[in-house]
């Protein structure tokens, strides 16, 4: 017993640091740049609004900024109207005001780093979910100068998982590297998965355990999720991310 003790936290230990020790040399070795200056341009992942006539949702995450993308992401969501003119991007930032609308392209590059696709629907699928999405943004609780917190939260992507959570049917699941998404909003240390097919165990988004058919098997441990995705079999490691199908 005690050997299968011993080697089982061997293994969690890999799982946790290595990945995060990994993506800190790729850090490093790489060229050093201003990121005030960083390009923040769109990537073409989003066709002109006036060519796109459908309702669209669409949740990015990127890479966030300096040594913090070591280990998290930043998320965003752009969210369409039918026949809309333009697209609204909304983010959580931890300057100006704190729900930031269209202050960047919507699907821009997150200073320097390229998004990548979380969620998307269009058409009537987007329809259905924009205006609970949009009274979801409105009442946001932690929307005050002053209330975000880089770690555990709440910051950028605590505002997205707590949207997101207002569409459940659409099946959008952060990345595990989207840190402070597991930050529980309302206080509660045991309640509903933000899917709703299963629960989520939280000690103020320091540790936790989500098990849910649509979230799969995630152990947050000071924000770092490692994990099972059960409907796309992968695993899901720190700092790296969702490896599998």
């Amino acid at each position: 017993m005690l050997r299968v003790l011993v080697l089982g936290s061997i293994l969690f230990i890999v799982l946790f640091l290595a990945p995060a020790a990994l993506r800190a040399v790729l850090y490093w070795r790489a060229p050093a740049f201003d990121w005030r200056g960083a390009d923040r341009s769109a990537t073409g992942l989003l066709p002109a609004a006036r060519l796109h006539s459908d309702a669209a949702v669409r949740v990015f995450a990127a890479r966030t900024v300096s040594w913090r993308g070591i280990v998290a992401v930043h998320s965003w969501i752009v969210l369409k109207d039918r026949d809309a003119a333009r697209y609204d991007r909304y983010d959580l930032t931890a300057w100006g005001d704190p729900i930031r609308l269209n202050g960047f392209d919507p699907d821009g590059r997150w200073f320097g780093q390229a998004p990548d696709t979380v969620f998307a629907a269009d058409g009537d699928a987007a329809e259905a979910l924009i205006p609970r999405m949009r009274a979801a943004i409105q009442a946001y609780r932690w929307r005050n100068v002053g209330d975000y917190r880089a770690w555990p939260g709440p910051n950028s992507n605590t505002f997205v998982q707590t949207v997101l959570a207002a569409v459940p049917e659409s099946g959008a699941v952060l990345p595990p590297t989207a840190i402070g998404k597991d930050f529980p909003v309302d206080g509660a240390i045991l309640g509903p998965a933000p899917s709703r097919t299963g629960f989520r165990l939280s000690f103020g988004g320091y540790v936790g355990l989500t098990l849910a058919w649509v979230e799969g098997f995630e152990l947050n441990v000071l924000g770092g999720v490692i994990g099972l995705d059960f409907r796309r079999p992968g695993l899901k490691l720190p700092a790296v991310g969702r490896v599998g199908v």
